[in-house]
């Protein structure tokens, strides 16, 4: 992409031509998930319970087709101008849902905000230095240094209204940490094809068609026709599925596996299944000089990589892939997918299952008799999280290494992690930018206080080898960064500073007269969604 000129709208535009060229009925969708969002904040919480509410409402300059290559957003076009300078054309004519127009200014504001302190989004601008105002409608981003996936990390910024942000005492992204409460946490004012009717947390959230908003004459390949959208979170997985049964729910988007077959041949109903760019893995505090959820006292376990290997050895991989997750997984020795930018076979080796020698490792290690530890886990965030953090618990007990499983909701736990306040926990982790560098960047880069850097790195790994190789993918492009990446995916495998698990697979389960893109990122896209 580097160097081009990005004119995509022309052609968006001649595809959506016939689009819309039947007649658009009224439909609601009804949509349910386990959990609801924690925050409505468009910077605050880089989470996808958070950006499944986001996507509905907010534009970002660049905006993603249902195949989640790039297209035009609110930029109808962009170009490196110089290896340091990025410029943007802005759409014109458009309007925020309560009224105000956007401009330039938007787009400042919107880019200063992702990169305050209280913003979990920082991941995605760690390279910007300062956005500029060139006119109304050009908006020229500077970067600290050359940034060769910047359009990639772009269409995970969404674009807020600087005079209702003002307005609302809202110039800076909710401190979820603090538990703050401000005007964004529950209310929404985008530019994208939904507009917020109502919002109450855990019960109930509307949505409603945005008529004005440019992407139905430009998106092309569906006539979406979808006016109303309403979600409510619902915890228990039988509940959600009597639901869809009975015709009270419309789609479901995480239905259990265990009734997947049902629903398969249920009248009426459909299940869509895919891969999705998200990896599941096991995380360890290895900072502390004591752990914090153990019975070993003056010592941390997890800094000695034989107890880290040991628990690794433990595993059973294909029980829990054959059981707990029903095939629905694909087992992995790395921490991103093969869509992701880097990825490469040769490094996608998991440890072997064997009890033997990780019993072997924990005597070498000082720990003849094992020890205790607590496993942080969610419940309602991944496909079977508890179970599988049981299944682990298991495995890692009959080693000797005796684990108590801590599960609660998504809300609570990630508040947790994010204070430091664990010890073992299990993440799971989607890349949104499909390049590795997003991963390692935030996962295992030095908490060292750069933007984005170890911005979800809560067991503290710090690697200055590691930290070299990141540095080197920021930079450098060609063979030469993607030997880096392959290099620190090399290390990666060795240090063990997590427990890779598996590549989640997601099923959606729907009325069978609902159309709607199966999306690898796990975002149903109701704007290219057709109710018949």
């Amino acid at each position: 992409m580097i160097g081009r000129v990005f004119r995509a709208a022309a052609a968006a535009l001649v595809l959506g031509a016939g689009a819309m060229a039947g007649p658009v009925q009224a439909q609601t969708v009804r949509w349910t998930a386990a959990a609801d969002a924690n925050t409505l904040d468009p910077h605050s919480q880089n989470i996808g319970s958070v950006a499944l509410l986001l996507q509905q409402v907010y534009d970002p300059l660049i905006t993603r087709n249902a195949d989640l290559s790039l297209r035009p957003g609110l930029a109808t076009s962009w170009t490196e101008a110089e290896p340091r300078r990025w410029r943007f054309v802005l759409r014109q004519g458009v309007r925020f849902h309560e009224g105000q127009a956007f401009t330039a200014d938007d787009v400042v504001f919107s880019i200063d905000r992702a990169l305050a302190p209280t913003s979990n989004y920082g991941i995605f601008v760690d390279t910007v230095e300062r956005a500029v105002k060139v006119d109304d409608f050009t908006v020229d981003i500077f970067l600290k240094i050359a940034d060769p996936i910047l359009p990639n990390k772009l269409a995970s910024i969404f674009i807020m209204s600087k005079p209702w942000s003002e307005a609302n005492n809202a110039t800076r992204p909710q401190n979820t940490r603090a538990r703050e409460e401000m005007h964004t946490v529950r209310n929404m004012n985008g530019t994208g094809a939904f507009r917020l009717v109502s919002r109450e947390q855990d019960v109930r959230t509307v949505f409603r068609r945005n008529a004005d908003w440019y992407g139905w004459r430009e998106q092309g390949s569906t006539e979406a026709n979808i006016q109303e959208l309403v979600f409510r979170p619902i915890a228990s997985d039988a509940t959600r599925i009597a639901g869809l049964l009975s015709g009270e729910v419309d789609f479901v988007l995480d239905p259990p596996l265990q009734d997947l077959n049902r629903l398969r041949n249920a009248p009426g109903l459909r299940v869509l299944e895919g891969p999705e760019i998200r990896t599941i893995f096991i995380a360890m505090d290895v900072f502390r000089d004591e752990l914090l959820y153990s019975d070993v006292r003056g010592q941390n376990p997890m800094k000695d990589l034989r107890v880290r290997r040991a628990l690794y050895h433990a595993i059973d991989i294909q029980a829990i892939h054959r059981t707990t997750m029903r095939g629905f997984s694909v087992p992995t020795g790395t921490f991103f997918p093969p869509q992701v930018n880097g990825y490469t076979q040769a490094q996608d080796v998991r440890l072997p299952h064997d009890p033997t020698r990780a019993r072997a490792l924990l005597a070498e290690a000082g720990y003849p008799n094992g020890f205790g530890i607590t496993l942080d886990c969610p419940n309602n965030r991944y496909i079977n999280d508890e179970q599988i953090c049981q299944a682990i618990a298991a495995m890692w007990t009959r080693i000797g290494v005796r684990t108590t499983v801590r599960a609660q909701p998504l809300a609570p736990f990630f508040a947790q992690i994010q204070r430091d306040d664990v010890s073992v926990y299990l993440l799971g982790w989607g890349v949104p930018a499909l390049d590795a560098l997003y991963s390692f960047q935030s996962l295992l880069a030095t908490r060292n206080g750069a933007q984005g850097d170890g911005i979800w790195n809560y067991g503290r790994y710090s690697n200055p080898e590691m930290d070299a190789l990141i540095t080197r993918m920021k930079t450098q492009s060609g063979p030469q960064r993607t030997e880096a990446i392959h290099e620190a995916l090399r290390m990666y495998r060795e240090d063990v500073p997590h427990i890779p698990l598996h590549h989640q697979m997601i099923p959606w389960a729907m009325r069978a007269n609902l159309q709607i893109p199966h999306a690898a990122n796990n975002q149903p896209f109701f704007r290219f969604a057709r109710m018949n």
